[in-house]
């Protein structure tokens, strides 16, 4: 069996959210991405909410699971807004939904206001699906490690099943010292998702090993041909 790093192929695309979250994305964008979710056979594939009704369909069949966001990109829409977009995506077929929490509120210290705007989303997401999970977008980015704990915490506590770095819209993404941050964090109780600037075969392996559990990617095409070329 071919490996790279001491990963398989089949390893490497079961960490992958293969992406499409640009807003100028056309519909032919979402059909490549599609057809690139269930040709590699990713974990996942997260897409706009607009695309949630299509894709559930056009993933039917599949092993691909079906993620969309909430809240994106800046997290300040109201808890109710997040319940109801929640509330539809799931009830449209999406089995993930990856919620930006609150920035503002999480910049000003109301914590409690943070955690309860999550609890929320979870609730309103294992309402309408049980089997629905919810991942927590910290934008990582613009906080301190300090901070970036407490955010993993209120996470937690919201009863969140991952913590997931960025939205891939603010000045930086995932680096490997903040996954090692959540995950120690988080332990083995909650996902962790690395997300935004991850494009190469090295670089998605590197969060892994940081103690990502999953991993972002709009550019899941160009990391398995590079797999294709290392792999011995």
């Amino acid at each position: 069996m071919t490996t790279y790093r001491g990963y398989t192929q089949q390893q490497i695309v079961a960490l992958i959210d293969h992406t499409l979250l640009k807003p100028e994305a056309t519909q032919a964008d979402l059909e490549s991405c599609i057809k690139t979710a269930i040709a590699a056979d990713v974990k996942a594939m997260c897409i706009r909410p607009m695309d949630v009704a299509h894709s559930a369909k056009a993933l039917e069949g599949s092993s691909v699971l079906l993620c969309t966001v909430i809240g994106f990109p800046h997290g300040t829409v109201t808890a109710a807004t997040k319940v109801a977009e929640t509330i539809e995506a799931v009830k449209l077929g999406a089995i993930e939904v990856d919620m930006v929490m609150n920035l503002g509120l999480f910049a000003s210290g109301e914590y409690e206001l943070v955690q309860d705007d999550i609890a929320q989303v979870v609730k309103a997401a294992k309402i309408t699906n049980p089997k629905a999970e919810v991942k927590v977008i910290l934008e990582t980015c613009l906080w301190s490690e300090a901070q970036v704990i407490k955010a993993c915490e209120l996470t937690e506590a919201a009863g969140a099943d991952f913590v997931k770095t960025s939205t891939g819209f603010a000045a930086s993404g995932a680096t490997t010292e903040v996954i090692s941050i959540m995950r120690k964090t988080v332990g083995d109780r909650l996902g962790v998702k690395a997300s935004g600037g991850v494009r190469t075969l090295d670089a998605l392996i590197d969060m892994a090993e940081a103690g990502a559990s999953r991993v972002g990617a709009s550019g899941t095409p160009a990391i398995l041909l590079e797999f294709a070329e290392k792999a011995k």
